[in-house]
């Protein structure tokens, strides 16, 4: 605990560290700490799982006390980062007995009312805590100490307006931590406008990269799944996250897994709170073994013990696809990163591999032998047609007559030059349709 004593952390806050065996302090913690119990704002480049939270929790701890009423926000973009932010700062605070609020939307706004009251300290997102705001139910002229979690995704998503409105109601007198994983034009127009002095400091990915294998897989549309499944069949190691673009897909993939007897479970914004955080509980207690997300549900969720990274779908940004294989290879573990490549990912791909950072393999396609999978029913123009959950799964999409008609029906030219660019075979592509439910 000496480095933590150096850095200016006092004994109500090293009690709580040694309670959760938290003996060394990390990179972000080692050059935030000493700046943010001196009041400083700052500015933070730090990725989830770097520990952060710690790192801006030292001065909610020490310098927040109990019973004073709402003295610090921790704005974030999901219900799960909330509600893990929260549960760290409860920790954290353990002998100074701080009241932590989580303040999120999906759930009754009614306990809210009495948690916020009585709370310290609120950790929120910006959709319901501006709802409080309008409501009345949340005061936040006292607030001495500011943070900004995972600053970009909540730009990402939208919430720069709510952001700034939330800001406004601030105290001008405060504390503002900001932190993100990237600082770019629109992070630091936002420092430069609610910050005092920012102090810029910055954390090395905690990624290490000589055991931070990526591939990829280039397949017929008609085997994207049945790859999928062959792979994750095969290994046995430790978590997986598979990563999907839509929510449709993501119920899609983990609805077929389950199907065919691998452990997975489906997490993203459609789901109730109740259930994300029963799925959360399943994975981190390794009930299950594979979690499909979307990007904005897994975005800010440490977890450890990370195995294999899976891209079902191409990322839409390339930072997306650094989010997700940094997921893995941590702590001097190794990890793998596999994309799926199938032609719908093709453009995408190509803007990866131009990244002179991503040293990304082509792998052998292996014999797959294809799967069943469960298609969705959906009525059209008064008939009945089955379509499997996206063109990317499976060869075609099913009409109500039957019939298939797949992507790659112009012909073969497109599969054959995106096959040279990436070092693969050309491959014709026109009869992946099939007019079974077999992928």
């Amino acid at each position: 605990m000496e480095k933590f004593k150096q850095l200016g952390v006092t004994e109500v806050l090293l009690d709580s560290l040694r309670d959760l065996k938290i003996e060394e302090p990390t990179e972000i913690q080692e050059k935030a700490i000493p700046l943010v119990l001196g009041g400083k704002d700052i500015i933070a480049g730090s990725a989830t799982g770097s520990g952060k939270t710690l790192a801006f929790g030292a001065s909610i701890v020490m310098n927040c006390a109990p019973g004073a009423g709402l003295q610090s926000l921790v704005l974030v973009p999901t219900r799960e980062l909330a509600e893990q932010v929260a549960k760290s700062l409860h920790q954290f605070s353990k002998y100074k007995k701080l009241e932590i609020a989580a303040v999120y939307g999906g759930v009754s706004i009614n306990p809210q009312f009495r948690d916020i009251d009585r709370a310290d300290v609120v950790v929120g997102t910006p959709g319901r805590i501006l709802d409080h705001i309008e409501r009345r139910s949340i005061d936040l002229s006292g607030i001495k100490i500011l943070v900004l979690d995972e600053a970009d995704r909540m730009l990402d998503m939208g919430f720069i307006r709510d952001v700034e409105k939330i800001l406004s109601h601030c105290s001008k007198y405060r504390q503002t931590l900001l932190f993100s994983a990237t600082i770019g034009t629109e992070i630091s127009r936002l420092a430069k406008r609610y910050m005092n002095n920012p102090v810029e400091v910055s954390a090395e990915d905690q990624v290490d990269p000589s055991k931070l294998k990526q591939v990829y897989y280039d397949v017929p549309d008609s085997t994207k799944f049945a790859l999928l499944v062959h792979l994750l069949k095969k290994e046995h190691k430790g978590l997986v996250m598979v990563f999907c673009n839509t929510q449709h897909n993501t119920d899609f993939v983990a609805r077929n897994l389950s199907n065919l007897g691998v452990d997975a479970v489906a997490i993203h914004g459609g789901l109730s709170q109740d259930k994300r955080s029963r799925i959360m509980s399943q994975f981190h207690s390794k009930d299950v073994n594979v979690l499909v997300c979307t990007d904005v549900a897994a975005r800010g969720l440490d977890i450890k013990g990370v195995s294999h990274v899976y891209n079902y779908d191409v990322p839409n940004e390339n930072n997306n696809y650094v989010h997700r294989i940094g997921r893995t290879a941590r702590a001097g573990a190794d990890g793998i990163a596999i994309t799926i490549l199938a032609s719908r990912d093709y453009e995408q791909f190509g803007k990866l591999l131009k990244s002179s950072t991503l040293k990304i393999e082509r792998q052998e396609l292996p014999e797959v032998q294809r799967v069943p999978i469960i298609v969705q029913e959906r009525r059209h123009h008064g008939g009945r047609f089955s379509r499997a959950g996206d063109r990317g799964h499976g060869g075609g999409r099913f009409n109500r007559h039957g019939g298939s008609r797949s992507r790659d029906n112009r012909g073969s030219s497109r599969g054959s030059r995106f096959g040279s660019r990436f070092g693969g075979r050309s491959r014709d592509r026109r009869h992946s349709g099939s007019r079974n439910r077999w992928r």
